[in-house]
């Protein structure tokens, strides 16, 4: 009898063992999740302020064509993008064009972190520089990177975020 209490024992240990174990884990997880992941969280509803930076663009014109709850974007762009470390800015050119009929949020990715991010751009305009995000600076040292655009798309009328987005690869090239 005392044999099958010493195994019940043994096993219990080893149950007790494995469920702290996991409760560890999770707690490590949820830890790391909350305070150490780098990047931000894409909006599911666009910013009610359009992106500071935004000028017009001044080119008029029709708007694309789209289906009924749908969506057609046109996108002008250069795939170089400088930051200035001092400044904390980052210089590129984007424009979303009047023709468009879908707002934007730009992201400046590197390394799976976003370094900048627009506030809403509404078809018609263009931004040429953007401020980087709390703490890129201290992320990134003077040298060139990949990166990519991460465009975020929405309904102008409900802000309500599209199901389609966009990446596109850019130079980053970083000074002091």
């Amino acid at each position: 009898m005392t044999e099958i209490v010493k195994k019940e024992d043994k096993r219990n240990k080893r149950i007790f063992l494995i469920l702290l174990l996991i409760l560890l884990i999770a707690v490590g997880v949820t830890i790391w999740a909350l305070f150490f992941r780098d990047g931000t969280l894409d909006p599911d509803y666009a910013a009610l302020d359009d992106e500071k930076y935004a000028v017009d663009i001044g080119d008029g014109g029709e708007k694309l064509e789209q289906e009924s709850g749908g969506g057609a974007v046109s996108l002008t762009y250069s795939t170089d993008v400088d930051v200035d470390l001092s400044e904390e800015v980052a210089s590129l050119m984007f424009a979303n064009p009047y023709k468009s009929n879908q707002d934007m949020v730009l992201q400046i990715v590197v390394k799976d972190t976003v370094i900048a991010q627009s506030g809403k751009i509404a078809p018609g305009k263009k931004i040429e520089k953007l401020d980087l995000t709390s703490g890129a600076d201290e992320k990134l040292q003077t040298g060139g990177y990949d990166g990519e655009f991460k465009l975020l798309y929405y309904q102008p009328d409900t802000h309500e975020r599209t199901v389609v987005n966009t990446e596109i690869p850019i130079k980053v090239n970083v000074k002091e």
